[in-house]
């Protein structure tokens, strides 16, 4: 069934986000081309569903990029089904633009396998995103960071991630350690020469069940976004991939005038006060804890030495609450955080407390998360307050829940990746709280202070 238009009557691309900041980056993509998007934190009923009959693009935001293989099998496969029921032509798990995963923990390899057994076309794979600063060129994995390109092996950031290290560029190495499942590419300079399809289907022909896409230029972002729309298959497209899927399809639905260019909004206004949380420990966060700090934020660091036990977390957690809370009072920007880099001595703390307790790096970060998410609701319950930051990819979907939030939509543009977001929740007290959840590499070191007063870029 191939597609040469827009359909009218469905949604066009249903999505689950392997976690929530990047979740958010593609309702930017699609949001901000003209095509509402919602984003939902969990599966919506039919009736929660029809409170979005007009979304053209419908996303369910996880965590599976923190969790194990084991619960990928038990958990994945309703998502998965949800997916195909919304009858989107285009259905996309979507990934990180820097390809975290490993086979213990959030396995995209794994999550393949799940997917053949559900559909059983092969799987086109776009990872790259211009907008973002993240390139594949002849299967190798590039992403930029304050103006310079790395190889993925050598980002400063993404090279020394604490829990899934980058230490592979060649996409296809770094999957065949979660998957049996043969990778085949499709290069930028087949792109070019107008040889993409076929090379698309000699793979297949050579027993290739995962199809990578090379992104470099417009060029090839066109051409992937076709390749991934022109389906001759029976049934929707099951794809994997970063935002960069959604910005491949708007720019080949652009260029063959289906969809109209949309100028981003411009309806946000700068906020009082500014309460943000991070469970980040990369170098890029560290650098924005510092600038915050340097301009009146108040800042507050979790004591990771005391995770382990029970009743000096606790206690810690309340004192921390009430200086937080004073300071808020007192009309200063506050900032709560679990580390600051990859070097802080919050992260020696962690390691050790994994080592002489019988406790997995998943629990010990998901007790992070959900203690940062408290401390938000508890702070937003007994202050006033109208905008709020979450840093962390990983941590962002435990703070959410925290909050009761179900749903979530862009509504103006900060940093590529990072949208301003509006709640929404049937049971939540924060209905209409503005919302931005960035993940730990992305923003400038001014993001902070530039989302208090709206300086967008």
């Amino acid at each position: 069934m191939s597609q040469h238009a827009l359909p009218e009557t469905t949604p066009l691309i249903a999505y689950y986000g392997d976690d929530l900041t990047g979740s958010t980056a593609v309702m930017e993509t699609t949001a901000f081309a003209g095509l509402e998007t919602v984003l939902f934190l969990e599966v919506p009923t039919a009736e929660r569903l029809a409170d979005f009959s007009q979304a053209r693009v419908i996303g369910i935001a996880g965590d599976a990029r923190a969790r194990s293989p084991e619960w990928m099998e038990e958990n994945l496969p309703q998502y998965l089904e949800f997916l195909a029921k919304t009858q989107a032509p285009i259905l996309h798990y979507k990934i990180c633009s820097t390809f975290d995963s490993a086979p213990h923990i959030g396995s995209i390899g794994k999550a393949a396998d799940i997917a053949t057994r559900i559909f059983k076309d092969p799987i086109p794979m776009l990872v790259g995103d211009l907008g973002m600063g993240r390139y594949q060129c002849f299967g190798h994995l590039f992403a930029a960071i304050q103006g310079t390109t790395y190889r993925i092996d050598r980002h400063p950031v993404m090279s020394r991630h604490p829990v899934t290290p980058m230490d592979e560029s060649d996409l296809a190495k770094h999957l065949a350690k979660q998957t049996a499942l043969k990778v085949g590419l499709v290069d930028f300079v087949s792109m070019h020469k107008g040889l993409s399809q076929w090379l698309f289907e000699k793979n297949v022909a050579d027993g290739a069940r995962i199809l990578s896409l090379d992104l470099v230029d417009y060029n090839s972002l066109v051409e992937a976004g076709r390749m991934l729309w022109e389906h001759e298959g029976h049934g929707p497209r099951f794809c994997i991939g970063s935002q960069g899927l959604e910005s491949a399809l708007v720019a080949y639905w652009q260029d063959q005038e289906w969809l109209d260019l949309v100028p981003p909004p411009l309806d946000a206004q700068p906020c009082n006060q500014l309460l943000a949380v991070s469970g980040s420990v990369s170098q890029t966060t560290a650098a924005q804890i510092a600038h915050a700090r340097s301009h009146g934020f108040a800042t507050f660091a979790l004591d990771i030495a005391q995770i382990a036990d029970l009743q000096n977390w606790n206690a810690m957690c309340e004192t921390l609450y009430h200086k937080a809370l004073d300071a808020l009072y007192k009309g200063q920007d506050v900032l709560i955080h679990s580390a600051e880099g990859p070097d802080d001595e919050a992260v020696v703390k962690f390691r050790k407390v994994l080592d002489q307790h019988r406790y997995t790096p998943e629990m010990l970060n998901m007790k992070i998360g959900t203690t940062l998410g408290d401390l938000l609701e508890r702070l937003l319950d007994n202050h006033d307050l109208t905008r709020v930051v979450i840093s962390g990819g990983d941590t962002s979907g435990r703070v959410a829940r925290a909050l009761g939030i179900d749903a979530i939509t862009a509504f103006a543009p900060m940093v590529p990746g990072a949208p301003l977001c509006r709640v929404h929740g049937a049971a939540s007290l924060h209905q209409g709280l503005e919302l931005l959840l960035k993940g730990g590499q992305v923003g400038s070191p001014d993001i902070f202070t530039r989302t208090k007063t709206i300086q967008a870029s």
